[in-house]
């Protein structure tokens, strides 16, 4: 796997090429929404999992979603307590968002911003990008970058060897995830951050 500095993994992202960095909960493979199929090969993944379009700011996102004036308040609310950090939501997807994030194509989409500061510093520069855990479908998330490295060879990553010996990245934890039900939200994962 080539590992990379900052600037490295952005310009691959920027190129459509599958990147790795560290998030708040486990590292990340990551890409162009509209390159979202890549990361589907590489993991194995069923497609009826779909990814997670994480971003810099709630500004980045709200062209993928769609809300009423009521409906944007209360997300926006959560938004705020929440983010950035380890939650997840699932909400109503615009006609922007790409049909390969979500292959099932039942009009959600869910959607996070990161609590870590070199995360937020690459999505700032590639604008948002599908992610999902760097781990092969059904195995536990890879933690490190020499298990990251050994299983996915062609991901250009962040080279976090230095992080790497002071602390983990990330907590190792995945985010809590909560789907709107046009009402409430209802909690698909629970991670541990929990919405009251």
């Amino acid at each position: 796997m080539p590992l990379g500095s900052q600037a490295d993994v952005i310009q691959a992202a920027i190129a459509g090429q599958v990147v790795s960095f560290p998030t708040d909960t486990v590292p990340a493979l990551a890409v162009r929404p509209q390159q979202s199929g890549l990361i589907y090969g590489l993991k194995q993944r069923d497609l009826n999992k779909p990814l997670i379009l994480m971003a810099a700011t709630v500004d980045d996102l709200w062209p993928y979603l769609v809300a009423n004036a009521v409906e944007k308040q209360i997300w926006q609310t959560v938004m705020d307590q929440h983010w950035p950090g380890e939650l997840t939501l699932v909400l109503p997807a615009s006609n922007q968002v790409p049909g390969a994030i979500n292959p099932l194509a039942d009009s959600t989409i869910g959607v996070r911003i990161p609590n870590q500061a070199i995360a937020l510093e690459i999505l700032q520069a590639t604008g948002p990008l599908a992610t999902t855990s760097a781990n092969l479908s059904g195995q536990p998330p890879l933690q490190t970058l020499t298990e990251i490295a050994k299983t996915f060879p062609t991901v250009m990553a962040l080279d976090c060897a230095n992080l790497e010996k002071t602390a983990p990245i990330g907590n190792g934890y995945p985010s809590t995830v909560a789907q709107w039900q046009g009402v409430i939200f209802q909690i698909l994962r629970q991670g541990r951050i929990k919405l009251i």
